[in-house]
């Protein structure tokens, strides 16, 4: 095929265009390394994200009717508003620790509730999420910080907190109102609930599962509409991520195969959240990876298992290195990202935990990478890597409770 480029700065980017080639390599971006189409301005502003121009192939350009039939199928509400911070990271910071220590109480009750066959409290549910939704807008990053770094005894209480504030950052980010991001908490606490009821050897095998055995698992969405149902939660948001978090936009999914123009789209969001926190989380059959990698996976995911629009949402919201990611800088030391740069993701401000020759800092400095940079333009310092969990022989959590 003949291939006529064009080089053109992100500003003069449209739906439309094909995107042949970076002005820096693919490897670190969460792109297709053979070239994509352009079909939202959401994939414009994440280009933007990394790149300054891009080079285009003027012979495979769609026309704009070609690019409205790919964004008319499920496409997002427009937003109603948009929040900005009411307080800064460390002025949020002690609240959402407090939060997180209670949600992490009400997790674990909530599941041994659910083992032993007691019904749920409504009220309950709601008094430890809508917490989660305030202290998420007062400041995001705080709470997501926090709930990344405390150390948890079992996977599923950490992943029903973590996919509560996960729902409700990217509901905040999306502009829905604070009912809806109540719901989407909601949802995010209760879709896994279920999964108490299924053998506790099935869910902690280390091995493939046999297709009875998956089965068995796989009817833990119907053990959580179950728990919803005793609850007397009948909000149809919640009971959407409950049921669909495991449906897939190519119809792969469980428990009804739906496809993506079939899914609801709280589903959907669930789906995205659901699977990047699993990614992120130690497992008995999986090791964690980054959280830079998780969201590179969601990308590749796109079209297959993931609506393009809500992934591409998740990553502007959390950002090209979501808080709580290792990250290694071009100067050779290592830290840890504690909160994102909303104008210039690719300068968050980081903990620092190793000097350049990657020896322990005593105390943790901190740089802010947008403000370094501005101050001195002849000496910047970037982010080249995102180490995986564990590299260096740092443990996240196990600083974290030496520094709070």
């Amino acid at each position: 095929m003949d291939v006529i480029e064009v080089q053109l700065s992100i500003d003069d980017l449209r739906p439309g265009m094909y995107v042949n080639r970076l002005d820096r390599d693919w490897v670190g971006t969460p792109f297709p390394l053979q070239g994509f189409y352009i079909t939202k301005n959401e994939q414009i502003a994440l280009l933007r994200q990394y790149c300054q121009h891009v080079f285009v192939d003027t012979l495979r350009e769609q026309m704009p009717s070609q690019v409205n039939r790919a964004r008319t199928d499920g496409a997002l509400p427009a937003r109603r508003r948009t929040y900005t911070n009411s307080h800064n990271f460390a002025e949020e910071s002690p609240s959402a620790r407090k939060v997180n220590e209670r949600a992490a109480e009400f997790a674990q009750q909530m599941i041994a509730d659910v083992r032993n066959g007691q019904k749920l409290s409504a009220q309950s549910v709601q008094d430890a999420v809508e917490p989660i939704v305030q202290s998420i807008l007062r400041n995001a990053d705080a709470f997501l910080w926090i709930s990344g770094m405390v150390r948890r005894d079992a996977y599923l209480y950490s992943h029903c907190v973590n996919c509560s504030a996960l729902c409700a950052a990217l509901g905040r980010h999306l502009g829905f109102p604070e009912d809806t991001l109540i719901h989407l908490a909601t949802g995010g606490m209760l879709m896994d609930s279920g999964k108490v009821i299924v053998p506790d050897e099935l869910i902690q095998a280390p091995r493939r599962l046999s297709f009875k055995e998956r089965d068995q698992v796989r009817r833990h969405v119907e053990y959580s509409v179950h728990v919803l149902d005793e609850a007397g939660i009948h909000e149809q948001n919640v009971r959407d991520m409950v049921l669909g978090h495991h449906e897939r936009v190519d119809g792969s999914g469980y428990p009804a195969g739906l496809s993506q123009s079939e899914t609801p789209l709280f589903a959907r969001i669930a789906a995205v959240v659901d699977s990047y926190d699993a990614m992120t989380s130690p497992r008995p059959y999986s090791k964690a990876i980054s959280r830079h990698a998780a969201l590179q996976e969601l990308y590749h995911g796109i079209g297959s298992l993931y609506q393009g629009e809500v992934v591409e949402q998740f990553l502007q919201c959390l950002g090209t290195y979501p808080t709580g990611s290792l990250v290694e800088l071009s100067n050779g030391e290592v830290g840890i990202v504690i909160e994102q740069n909303q104008a210039r993701r690719l300068r968050p401000r980081v903990m620092l935990l190793l000097d350049a020759e990657k020896r322990r800092y005593n105390r943790f400095p901190e740089l802010d990478l947008l403000v370094h940079n501005d101050q001195h333009p002849e000496q910047p310092i970037h982010v080249v890597a995102a180490p995986e969990p564990g590299s260096y022989g740092l443990d996240p959590a196990e600083l974290f409770l030496s520094v709070v």
